[in-house]
Formats: C-alpha cells, sequence, structure tokens
C-alpha cells in the first residue's frame, strides 16, 4: 500500500492579507513583473479515475488516500462568483480542470452559470476545458448544450498496452479516441490534444501519434506535446526523463515539412508549428528547457478554493474563507488584485538554481490545482 500522503491543502492555507485601502477593478491588473491576468484555471475535484505516474501515481494516491470531503469544494456559486471577480480585474479565458473535472456531478450546471459571465466590455469569456476523456462520448453534447467553447484531451500514447500502463487503471486508448469524435461530432473543436513525453516510456510514440491526428483530423485537432514537467513531489520527475522540445521538433522535422507559426494570443503556453501542407498543426510545450515564465498570465484556483499564481507553486492564498466569511465582493475583490500585484513567480526560469521560489518546500500536487 502507499504512503499515507498529507493533502496540501492541510498545511498550505495561508490567510489573505487584507489591503488596508480598497483596489477597484479596471481590468488592468498586473504583477510585480509586469504581466496581466488573463486566465484563470479553475480545478472543480481533486479526484481522477486514472492513476498517471507524471500527476497521481498509485502508489501515493491509492485505495487509502484521503481527498477532499465535497463540503470543502468550492460550491458551483462560489466558483462562478469568483470567476466574475476574476473577469472584473482582465481574465478573459476560463479552464475547467481536476483531477479529472468531469467526475464532478452535474457540472453542466457549473458551465450554464459560468456562460453568463462577461467581460468589462461585454464579451463572454472563452470558456473551455481539460479531460483526460474517458467519460467524453456520454457528457460531450450536454457540455456543448451548456455552452463550453472547446476543450483539451489528454493522451498520452497510441498503442493501447502502452497508453494502459500510463493510465495505470486499464482504460483502453480506443474510448478516447472515440471521446474526442464525439467531441468534434457536436462542435467542441479544434480540439487540443495533450501528449506528455517522457523519455523510455512513450517518446517513440511521437511520431505515430503525430500521424494519426494529421491524417485523421487535420485542422480539427491539435496535438501538443509537453516536457515531463516536476510538478508537485510525486511524480518522481528527473532531468534524465526529459525529452527536449528541440528534440522533438527534428524528429518532426525529419518526417514532414513544417513552418513556424505565431503565438494566437499573448501568455500562449505552445510553441506552433503547421504542416506545410495544410494538415493542421502541432504545439510544443516546453517548460523545462524553454521557460516562457515572462509572458505567464495564469492564475490558478484550487479545489478548495486556493488562489495559486504558479503550477509550480508551494502556497495558496485562502479566497474560500473570505466567502464563507462574509467579505463583500468590494474586499474579494481588493485581496485578489494585492495578491495579483505582488507575484513575481518564475519557477520554471530560476529552476535548480539557490534562488528558485520556495527551494525546499514541496510543492502542490498538479491534480489539486490543475494542469
Amino acid at each position: 500500500m502507499g504512503e499515507r500522503v498529507i493533502a496540501l491543502a492541510d498545511w498550505r492555507r495561508a490567510p489573505v492579507i487584507r489591503p488596508a485601502s480598497p483596489i477597484a477593478a479596471t481590468g488592468l491588473l498586473a504583477d510585480a513583473l509586469g504581466r496581466p491576468l488573463r486566465d484563470l484555471r479553475i480545478s472543480v475535484t481533486d479526484r481522477c479515475n486514472f492513476r498517471c505516474s507524471y500527476c497521481m501515481p498509485k502508489e501515493v494516491f491509492d485505495t487509502r488516500y484521503a481527498f477532499l470531503p465535497h463540503a470543502q469544494l468550492l460550491s458551483f456559486e462560489e466558483i462562478t462568483r469568483l470567476a466574475g471577480l476574476f473577469a472584473a480585474h482582465g481574465v478573459r479565458k476560463l479552464r475547467l480542470t481536476g483531477g479529472e473535472p468531469l467526475l464532478r456531478k452535474h457540472l453542466e450546471g457549473l458551465i450554464e452559470m459560468l456562460a453568463e459571465l462577461r467581460t468589462p466590455d461585454g464579451e463572454p469569456l472563452d470558456l473551455t476545458l481539460t479531460t483526460n476523456g474517458s467519460l467524453l462520448t456520454r457528457k460531450a453534447a450536454a457540455l456543448k448544450a451548456a455552452g463550453l467553447k472547446r476543450l483539451t484531451v489528454s493522451l498520452d500514447a497510441l498503442d493501447d498496452a502502452i497508453f494502459q500502463r500510463m493510465n495505470d487503471v486499464g482504460f483502453p486508448v480506443a474510448e478516447v479516441l472515440a471521446g474526442i469524435d464525439a467531441a468534434l461530432d457536436v462542435g467542441l473543436g479544434p480540439v487540443k490534444v495533450n501528449m506528455v513525453v517522457k523519455r523510455g516510456v512513450n517518446d517513440h510514440e511521437v511520431l505515430p501519434m503525430a500521424r494519426y491526428f494529421r491524417d485523421r483530423y487535420g485542422p480539427a485537432a491539435t496535438l501538443r506535446f509537453i516536457e515531463f514537467m516536476d510538478v508537485g513531489a510525486t511524480n518522481g520527475w528527473r532531468l534524465d526523463d526529459v525529452v527536449p522540445s528541440a528534440e522533438l521538433l527534428q524528429r518532426l522535422q525529419r518526417e514532414w515539412p513544417i513552418q513556424a507559426l505565431e503565438a494566437s494570443a499573448p501568455g500562449e503556453t505552445a510553441e506552433r508549428w503547421a504542416y506545410a501542407d495544410g494538415r493542421g498543426e502541432i504545439g510544443l510545450i516546453s517548460s523545462v528547457t524553454q521557460a516562457f515564465c515572462r509572458d505567464c498570465n495564469r492564475a490558478r484556483l484550487s479545489t478548495e478554493g486556493q488562489l495559486f499564481l504558479c503550477l509550480f507553486g508551494s502556497r495558496g492564498h485562502d479566497l474560500r474563507a473570505m466567502l464563507r466569511g462574509g467579505a463583500s465582493d468590494a474586499e474579494i475583490t481588493s485581496a485578489i488584485a494585492h495578491i495579483w500585484a505582488g507575484r513575481d513567480d518564475r519557477y520554471s526560469e530560476l529552476r535548480g538554481s539557490a534562488t528558485a521560489p520556495h527551494a525546499g518546500e514541496r510543492k502542490v500536487e498538479m491534480h489539486y490545482i490543475g494542469g
């Protein structure tokens, strides 16, 4: 059996320091390094039905692991209230994550509520979701009807044996592919497909994956390769296991003519490349070898309302306490502004150095704040 692991929420909760004077939302909030707040990632559950080694290894997240009780999770009303306040500060994109977000009961109801939100200039927010695809064939139509705009599916191999070893619960790849088809059929496209590449585990699947998605879907699906990251403290990360994006690019260029594309939006995580014959594009996400901290405009809201300023963070800011303690919208708005204005996180740029933030502290697990 796995070791008993104390959920980070139990010992990383920090009370929010309220500014002495109110800070109004102007839609132009910037952090200490001049980075705007544009993207809010919301974890709706810390549970997942997969046990991928790079996120929730089974030897740790076993039958004895204590997940958060439902009463500690933010309610849909609390999530929507906070999302509206973040939108007033400049957030334009909401991404629902987990764990596996489709395990949260009645998630379509939350999507309906979030779809009603608007930016200060009256535009709807870009509402998207990241999923392992296991429940998509059943839920795609309802997600679209509720107002979801598009989604990202995690898929680490086409070979069924490799994929089942990686998800570690024996889930077949065919069902994930069927989920992608279902999402496209109801209009949740183009779909992004994320592949975490780990040397000696699935890096030989890179070209088969690229060929499959290029030939079957063309521009309707974008395959993105993610360098194996040192998120959390349980995934056994080693630099030797990382396949640099530059190496992957060389493999792809030997197979097909591809050309660089401009970023589709400021702060985009993926470097974009298009097939020269028009058969869609691929993305390279290089957090380890080509850090993109200087453009990072993302905040993360944990399952129980902790605001994290970096995927590699170790400390959250307790917004749930404010919500449930009777704080007004103006007070929470000021607190968010104060927290973001002091943000200077750039972990990937400083990785391994003595000046890395919170050096020696345990990093929060990805299933708790989303990828």
